[in-house]
């Protein structure tokens, strides 16, 4: 049987102090409410912790599925030197980061420059050799420039109400008559490159891409582009 006389005695006891009674139970209500306080900052504290982790969660997930990681470049810009030297620094790091990294550029693009539309050309062609396979595809419209790069892409690619626009190369020339000669003759050496690249990627002969596009705005739907070779597929 258990002894219980000490706590009687501490019980008379302090009945017959109730100061130190009373000084007894705020201290141990005290030391409850801290505790109490203590285990709901800690509750508070992990709470906050799940919030954090999930929101990293969150931003790690946004990661994963945006464009960046999955080698996907949304060019819808003008082509131009800005636009070019921005395309060209991003697939360079791909291509460092992940080497032989599947590559899809998305062009939706008026077009522009051709000086600097050949340079990103080029670059797609030098990574395709450095085993990369670049997935070009156009959605709204590739025209003009935009067009051309088109061609660059191991896989071709357009949106079913995509449009491809193939033109002769436009260009203006300031000087002497022999200077403006010389430029015309420059240009025209373009315009049978720019015929040979499609010419090449596609059914169609050089001779009926140049009478098709002379002195007008050839716009082609996907359709047709897929009919013609000018794209492997439309999606």
């Amino acid at each position: 049987m258990a002894d219980n006389s000490s706590d009687d005695g501490l019980a008379k006891s302090l009945a017959d102090y109730p100061d130190v009674r009373e000084a007894l139970i705020r201290k141990l209500n005290a030391e409850a409410l801290a505790k109490e306080t203590e285990a709901e900052k800690l509750g508070l504290e992990r709470d906050g912790g799940v919030i954090l982790l999930s929101g990293m969660k969150r931003d790690e997930a946004d990661t994963l599925a945006g464009d960046r990681f999955h080698h996907v470049y949304q060019f819808s810009q003008q082509v131009g030197d800005g636009s070019v030297n921005n395309c060209i620094e991003r697939l360079s790091k791909w291509s460092r980061q992940d080497p032989g990294c599947d590559i899809e550029i998305i062009f939706n693009s008026p077009g522009g420059g051709v000086i600097a539309g050949m340079a990103l050309f080029d670059f797609i062609l030098y990574l395709r050799r450095k085993g990369h396979n670049i997935t070009t595809l156009a959605l709204g419209h590739a025209a003009s420039m935009a067009g051309i790069l088109l061609q660059a892409g191991t896989t071709r690619a357009m949106g079913s109400e995509a449009w491809l626009l193939i033109h002769e190369i436009s260009f203006s020339a300031v000087g002497k008559i022999g200077e403006v000669e010389d430029t015309t003759e420059w240009v025209k050496r373009i315009c049978k490159r720019v015929v040979k690249i499609f010419a090449d990627r596609s059914k169609l002969s050089a001779a009926q891409i140049e009478k098709r596009w002379k002195r007008q705005d050839w716009w082609i739907s996907s359709d047709d582009c897929l009919k013609w070779g000018l794209v492997d597929e439309v999606r």
